[in-house]
C-alpha cells in the first residue's frame, strides 16, 4: 500500500537542507554577540577616572562585545564602500568569508587536528579583508573607514564603565588572563 501525498523527511533537496542550517547557525551565531542593549546603554557611559583606568576599561569592553565591535567596523567599511562597485564585490565575498570562519562557527576552529583562537581568525581574516579591498583601487577610502571604525570602538570601550558586565566563564578567562581584575561596585545607584 502506498501513501501518496506524503513527503519523507528526509527527501528535502539537498539545498534546502543547506538553507536551513545555515538560517540555524547565523541565529546561533549572531546570538553570541552581545545584547546591543547592554552595549549601548547610556547609563553605562561614564568618564575614566585616569589613563591606567581608561586602559582597563577599553580592553575589557573590547574583549567582551569582540563581535560587536566587529560588526561595527565591518559595517562602516561597508558604507564607505557603496560608490566602489569592485570593492564591494570584494568585500561581499571577503563578508561571506567573515561568516562561515568567524560569525557562524559553533565549534573552534581547527585546521590539521590544530584549533585555532578565535582571536587568530579575527587578526588574520582582518588582514586579508584589508589587503584585498586595497587591491582595488579604493585605498583612501578603507584607510577611512578603518580609521572611523577604530575611533568608535575606542571611544566607546574607554568611555563604558566595564563594572556592570557579566562575564561568562570563558570571557572572564580570557579578561583575568591578560591582567584585568573586575572589583564590586559597591555604589548603589
Amino acid at each position: 500500500m502506498t501513501s501518496y501525498g506524503t513527503i519523507p523527511a528526509s527527501s528535502q533537496p539537498y539545498d534546502i537542507q543547506h538553507i536551513s542550517q545555515a538560517k540555524e547557525r547565523i541565529k546561533a551565531g549572531l546570538g553570541t554577540r552581545r545584547p546591543w542593549r547592554q552595549m549601548l546603554d547610556v547609563h553605562s557611559i561614564r568618564l575614566p577616572l585616569g589613563f591606567p583606568d581608561a586602559v582597563s576599561r577599553s580592553r575589557a569592553n573590547i574583549a567582551y562585545f569582540r563581535m560587536n565591535y566587529a560588526i561595527v567596523v565591518l559595517l562602516i567599511l561597508f558604507l564607505s564602500l557603496l560608490w566602489h562597485p569592485i570593492s564591494l564585490i570584494v568585500f561581499i565575498v571577503m563578508m561571506a568569508a567573515w561568516l562561515f570562519l568567524y560569525f557562524l562557527r559553533d565549534e573552534p576552529l581547527t585546521i590539521f587536528h590544530r584549533t585555532i583562537d578565535d582571536r587568530v581568525v579575527l587578526i588574520v581574516l582582518s588582514i586579508l579583508t584589508i589587503v584585498f579591498l586595497f587591491l582595488t583601487n579604493a585605498t583612501w577610502n578603507i584607510i577611512g573607514a578603518l580609521l572611523i571604525g577604530v575611533a568608535v570602538v575606542i571611544i566607546h570601550s574607554v568611555f563604558r564603565n566595564a563594572d556592570d558586565l557579566a562575564m561568562d566563564e570563558e570571557a572572564a578567562g580570557l579578561m583575568t588572563g591578560v591582567g584585568i581584575h573586575f572589583e564590586a561596585s559597591s555604589s548603589s545607584s
